[in-house]
């Protein structure tokens, strides 16, 4: 393959020269709509992870087992997780077919009023267990909708990207994520300092935890409202010939990409759940932390794994996304499941858990850093919101399940242990799937014959 011309460096939007006047003016709106719309979604996705923590007593009997406790708490953001591949699939095949952003203004008008909605729920007080039974039920409506978002929202930027910085916008988009996370810890922190959750009555457990998710809602309508004023459809030859089943074609033509991406997605998922999901929930329940304190970790490493993943981004700009991916995963397998077990093996109280968790934050997640370029490069133009959407969430179902994979191995390895494992085991998927796949960092997003190894 002959080496490209230095000026082929500042090509453009995937065009013949760099981005300027309209056009850079629209390649900063686009990439700030990603990164606001990807900040919104991650917002919304952990709500119930930090917020409703000190709340379950609102929506569940008093009288449930501690292990009935943690398997509908596990529902309650599984069910957002089981929804995401359907909105992908869904909101992916009208982006693809009728246009990116009309589809991300329908998925973010969608998942604003079920995030509303939420915030308005009785508790079982009221209702009984229809309270948590909703929850559930709204969780995975939001999951359809939020699916849909990111699934039109991403590929739209990246496809505004000039492509020697698709790894550093990538990342700055994918960093909101731990962004989002810490920002709702800082809030749920400030709202439990003034309001402590003290049983079922207190003021936090009966509204202070609205708060958030009125929070939630009123960013949602400040990302429509963007995208309405300020982002632009991608130019035509961006987004491909138009097909009328994309998703057929994906399966149909493309089912080795998909593979492989499917691959490399379940460890991303399956890491980020013991990050997210399981360690608050261990730090509580062995290191005794309080739940001041287990917020206030999680902020920690949730702004560590923000500041990683633009030199996550840019490393792999520099080295490849395939190279980065089998390194990412074997760092993932052995810092990020040591990291955990340390910090669960130690006795160093409240400082301990900021010290590996910082570590646990930079070598769980970051897989996410490059992961919008290198999807978005994964696929053609005409199935590209598809094969993002469907690759990024079909991968989401079986990590969702975490808590049951948990279980099974009771009785082999001590319950703060266990997810140790986990960590290994999708480090070691992470590797597989960079090394299945193609190199794709000089893609051009508007000639298909760039993207290697589709079929």
């Amino acid at each position: 393959m002959s080496t490209p011309p230095p000026a082929a460096e500042s090509q453009s939007v995937a065009g013949p020269r760099a981005p300027h006047g309209p056009d850079l003016a629209k390649v900063r709106a686009a990439v700030r709509g990603g990164t606001l719309a990807y900040f919104v979604d991650q917002f919304d996705i952990y709500l119930p992870i930090v917020v409703l923590a000190p709340a379950t007593a609102y929506f569940q009997a008093a009288n449930l087992s501690a292990s009935t406790t943690a398997v509908l708490a596990s529902l309650v953001f599984a069910s957002t997780l089981v929804g995401r591949p359907l909105g992908a699939v869904i909101f992916g095949h009208f982006a693809d077919t009728v246009g990116r952003k009309r589809a991300t203004l329908i998925a973010v008008g969608g998942f604003g009023t079920i995030t509303l909605l939420t915030a308005c729920l009785p508790g079982h007080e009221t209702i009984g267990m229809w309270s948590v039974g909703l929850l559930i039920a709204l969780r995975f409506v939001d999951g359809v909708f939020l699916g849909g978002e990111y699934t039109t929202a991403v590929p739209l930027a990246m496809e505004w990207s000039p492509r020697h910085k698709r790894g550093l916008y990538a990342s700055i988009i994918t960093s909101t994520s731990p962004a989002a996370y810490a920002m709702i810890a800082a809030i749920t922190l400030l709202i439990l300092r003034l309001l402590p959750s003290a049983g079922p009555h207190s003021a936090y457990v009966q509204w202070g935890w609205r708060v958030p998710f009125l929070v939630g809602a009123l960013l949602a309508a400040v990302l429509f409202r963007y995208y309405l004023k300020q982002v632009h459809e991608p130019r035509a030859e961006l987004t491909g010939e138009r097909h009328k089943l994309p998703l057929v074609r994906l399966l149909v033509k493309y089912p080795r990409a998909l593979a492989q991406v499917f691959v490399l997605m379940t460890g991303t998922w399956l890491a980020t759940n013991m990050e997210a999901a399981v360690t608050p929930a261990q730090l509580k329940a062995h290191l005794r932390l309080s739940s001041q304190q287990v917020t206030l970790t999680m902020l920690v490493i949730n702004a560590a794994a923000a500041l990683s993943y633009p030199l996550f981004g840019m490393l792999s700009q520099r080295i490849g996304r395939r190279r980065f991916y089998i390194g990412y995963g074997l760092a993932v397998l052995l810092a990020g499941a040591g990291s955990y077990t340390l910090l669960m093996a130690s006795d160093g109280g409240f400082g301990a858990a900021l010290g590996f968790g910082a570590a646990i934050g930079v070598f769980t997640v970051g897989t996410f850093g490059p992961i919008a370029a290198y999807l978005t490069e994964r696929f053609p133009a005409s199935i590209r919101s598809t094969g993002y959407g469907v690759g990024y969430s079909l991968a989401l179902i079986a990590p969702a399940f975490y808590q049951f994979y948990l279980q099974q191995l009771d009785g082999i390895l001590p319950e703060h242990l266990a997810p140790a494992v986990l960590i290994a085991l999708a480090g070691a998927l992470i590797s597989l799937g960079g090394f299945l796949g193609p190199e794709t960092k000089d893609v051009d997003m508007s000639d298909d014959s760039t993207i290697p190894a589709l079929s």
